[in-house]
């Protein structure tokens, strides 16, 4: 079945804005689409079309930029990822829509804006290695959720003290890697048909030139600048969520 007009152009101006999000800030695609796609595309396909799509930016990505991978640091971020990814997946067959969309938008309000001011965050120097891989876990079931793998691990970079270098090889390595992952599942669990493959045509040129956009706009902005654009995008994202889903979480 065809999809509707409005619907078709909430799917390709969600994967453009997420691709120039991604592209700038090294994750995000799934954040960010899904505040768009959230207003009219079921979760459920919603959600493989976010893992779908940031593995396309980070595939482009991968293409197009050179990232060294410093393995001591990543291999506890990806095993734990490994391990929550089939968690996510089997949470997004027993969602519900408007809790999932409170939940998500209480995600977006509260971790943005402590980004925003993480340099008033006192920064975490214990936990080690098993931290790191509790927060692999976190970023992998989120990734089975809906492909918001590169939360977890961006903010405990940050929390972490870690250099921009540093973070975004860990959360753009990660990224690459448990949206491949989270992918492979959700095809394997039948969370991807074949009514979805059209869909897919349509996100990942939508998406792709957006993405190069951004991470040209990144390289002639500051640290400072970029990061204040993604945050106050994703923070209003998050209060018209939490908005819209309210009454129907009243309701029940």
């Amino acid at each position: 079945m065809p999809m509707p007009a409005e619907l078709m152009v909430l799917l390709l101006v969600g994967a453009a804005v997420a691709g120039f999000v991604q592209g700038l800030s090294g994750f995000a695609f799934g954040m960010v689409a899904m505040s768009f796609w959230v207003w009219g595309i079921e979760p459920k396909v919603a959600g493989v079309l976010t893992v779908f799509g940031g593995l396309t930016g980070q595939i482009v990505a991968a293409l197009t930029t050179r990232r060294p991978l410093l393995q001591a640091v990543f291999v506890p971020y990806l095993l734990g990822g490994l391990l929550g990814i089939p968690l996510g997946v089997l949470a997004l067959r027993v969602i519900d829509p408007p809790l999932f969309k409170a939940l998500f938008g209480l995600l977006l309000v509260t971790w943005c804006p402590a980004m925003l001011f993480s340099g008033r965050i006192p920064r975490i120097h214990h936990g080690g290695r098993l931290a790191d891989g509790a927060v692999g876990v976190v970023g992998g079931v989120m990734g089975g959720i809906g492909g918001f793998t590169g939360v977890a691990p961006a903010l405990w970079c940050t929390l972490r003290g870690y250099d921009k270098d540093l973070q975004r090889c860990i959360v753009q390595n990660f990224n690459l890697a448990a949206l491949a992952v989270t992918m492979a599942v959700q095809a394997g669990t039948g969370a991807v048909t074949r009514e979805m493959l059209p869909l897919f045509l349509l996100v990942a040129p939508a998406m792709a030139l957006p993405s190069l956009l951004g991470a040209r706009v990144h390289l002639g902005l500051s640290d400072q600048a970029s990061r204040r654009i993604v945050l106050a995008l994703l923070t209003a994202s998050g209060l018209a969520m939490i908005a819209a889903s309210l009454p129907q979480l009243l309701s029940h």
